[in-house]
């Protein structure tokens, strides 16, 4: 056997097989590497995609937009099927209504010179936040009341643009995964790249599963897992990585008791998990500027409500509504069992779901709702419908809840640059980066390459980290979760002399 082709043989452990995982595995195969296992500790594939079947179709818990065109490369994956994959959500989540919690609806020509003001801010934030010091939170407040108090908005009710803008935060912290706002740094939100085109592209009535199945070609081999068939264990966890082995390989244990030897480990669970379990998880512990990466990204969690009824008793063109609390209403649920629910803050039309309203709460009530009993969090979420609106609401046909901070598989939804990571000088890029031993040179074929190749690749990459959250620009995506992973399969690749062409595939020399 030929050096050349040992290489190709080297045992490749992936673990997770969330969009970044599975992304990294196809790739190594279609670099030409043959040992690769994904270790998979959910019982499932997909990691924060979830599809799942409900009311006429399907919908999804995690993931549900391809965000953006241009440079994404979940986009360009589509466009080279047959088929239209993807299509535009509309403005959904632009022409909702604005209900107080009395009932009243706030006119459109007031709600809309509200969302004009908050939606302006979105322009002008990534010239201003490159000069800002404190969080996105405070810049936006400071921008929001100082467009208000211009002469041309005088006649806007007070408390109504106070619990319009409250409403607005939540919004945004449902984008960054944040708590608060001011958990968010303002010149770190300008690290995340939004690609050009339509921000809101669904996967219409086959939810973004279908991703996975492109990335697999499960439809062109005609098996479920595609080219992962028979390399996919699921339901095993890694309980422990051995990575200062004298012999510069990785030991794995696992949670079936089983022990697997592998040449390279890539880690993409959620740095959720990473956050619980970096500790107890590397042996040894990670070096301190990893853990540093780690500890100072922020995590957080955005959960969704679904609510399928008999009948719509909407309007064909209502696509839905924010809820915007009056001081005195809050103190009906303050205090009480019901009080996260007050962190809800809309429900909107599904795609492809005519009898669904999908709702979206952030932060701690996000969390604590996860706790709760569904009887109990339907319950809620149907007095919120009836405070809200005045028309008559039929209970529900079906109710179901994403659930991603108790699992211990997940701890969260998505990564944001927050206050800490700006004070820790860290991201990640240093996330990324991979841990290495010092090693003798892949082994090579004589006549293949020169000396200066074999000088420059003494430092094998053993463990390599991927996922959503140690892509620097386009994180909490899940087109920043594939490139991820194709940016590890490369790095194998270009360690063991593999000519890579720009879009990532095998070069034909």
């Amino acid at each position: 056997m030929s050096g050349a082709q040992r290489n190709l043989d080297r045992k490749i452990v992936v673990i997770g097989a969330g969009a970044s995982g599975v992304a990294c595995a196809t790739k190594l195969l279609e670099l030409g590497f043959q040992n690769v296992l994904v270790v998979e500790a959910e019982d499932r594939l997909g990691g924060r995609i979830h599809t799942i079947p409900f009311a006429d179709n399907v919908i999804d818990l995690g993931a549900q937009w391809c965000h953006g065109e241009r440079d994404n490369i979940v986009y360009e994956l589509t466009r080279k099927q047959d088929e239209e994959l993807l299509e535009s959500t509309g403005p959904v989540y632009e022409n909702y209504d604005c209900i107080r919690s009395n009932g009243d609806v706030v006119p459109e020509e007031v709600a809309s010179r509200l969302k004009a003001i908050v939606g302006d801010s979105l322009v002008t934030r990534q010239l201003e936040l490159r000069h800002c010091s404190g969080s996105l939170g405070s810049y936006l407040t400071n921008k929001f009341y100082d467009t208000l108090r211009r002469p041309e908005n005088s006649d806007i009710d007070a408390e109504v643009a106070r619990e319009f803008f409250v409403n607005y935060q939540k919004f945004e912290n449902s984008v960054e995964a944040s708590d608060t706002l001011e958990q968010v740094s303002g010149r770190g939100y300008l690290d995340y790249w939004e690609c050009e085109g339509d921000i809101l592209l669904n996967w219409k009535d086959k939810g973004y599963v279908e991703l996975l199945r492109l990335l697999m070609r499960s439809r062109e081999l005609n098996v479920e897992h595609g080219v992962l068939e028979q390399r996919l264990l699921l339901g095993t966890r890694a309980v422990k990585i051995n990575w200062n082995r004298n012999d510069g390989r990785v030991e794995l244990q696992m949670s079936n008791g089983e022990t697997c030897i592998a040449d390279h480990v890539v880690v993409t669970v959620s740095l959720g998990v990473l956050k619980d379990q970096h500790l107890r998880l590397f042996e040894p512990q990670l070096p301190v500027e990893k853990q540093r990466a780690i500890d100072g990204l922020a995590f957080g969690t955005v959960n969704k409500i679904f609510v399928e009824f008999p009948e719509a008793f909407w309007a064909e063109d209502w696509t839905g509504f924010t809820l915007l609390w009056r001081d005195e209403d809050l103190d009906d649920i303050r205090g009480t069992s019901r009080a996260w629910l007050e962190d809800v803050f809309g429900f909107y039309r599904v795609s492809y779901q005519p009898r669904i309203m999908a709702g979206w709460i952030t932060n701690e009530s996000g969390r604590h709702m996860e706790t709760l009993p569904v009887d109990e969090v339907q319950a809620g979420v149907m007095y919120l419908f009836r405070r809200f609106l005045k028309w008559k609401i039929p209970d529900p046909s079906n109710f179901r809840t994403s659930a991603w901070y108790t699992n211990d598989n997940f701890r969260g939804s998505y990564s944001y640059r927050s206050m800490d990571t700006e004070q820790l000088g860290t991201g990640a890029r240093e996330l990324a980066h991979p841990l290495t031993v010092v090693a003798t040179t892949p082994e090579k074929d004589k006549d293949s390459e020169d000396e200066a190749w074999q000088q420059s690749r003494c430092d094998r990459p053993i463990v390599q980290f991927a996922g959503e959250a140690s892509s620097e620009h386009y994180y909490s995506t899940v087109h920043g979760a594939v490139e991820a992973g194709w940016r590890e399969a490369r790095r194998l690749a270009q360690f063991y002399g593999i000519s890579v062409s720009r879009s990532g595939t095998k070069s034909q020399l």
